[in-house]
């Protein structure tokens, strides 16, 4: 599976648009990670379980559109995009959409 940001695959031709496949994820915040953020507060720094737990999402978010898109008979995702946004107090979703095509 070709996974991209760009619109069109170099060397490749698109020969079906399938449509938009999309994947989600919906995490919570860790209580262990909040007590070691506000020492962060305190003295600077990365907030490295935090980067963690986005980067976990954004994979379990983006292999979710993947599976789509294969249900569906695509050999690439193209115009992929992330989103973040809010849901609840300390729960943010993980949002990746793309356009599923078939390239030859």
């Amino acid at each position: 599976m070709i996974v991209t940001n760009i619109e069109v695959i170099p060397g490749k031709t698109v020969i079906k648009h399938l449509g938009i496949v999309n994947g989600n994820t919906v995490r919570a915040k860790h209580a262990g990670r909040d007590i070691m953020a506000s020492f962060k507060n305190i003295f600077g720094g990365e907030l490295k379980g935090y980067t963690e737990l986005l980067q976990e999402s954004r994979e379990e978010a983006l292999q979710r559109m993947i599976e789509q898109a294969q249900a569906i008979g695509a050999n690439a995702v193209v115009n992929v995009r992330f989103s973040t946004s809010s849901i609840a107090a300390g729960a943010a979703e993980l949002f990746a959409y793309g356009t599923a095509v078939v390239v030859e």
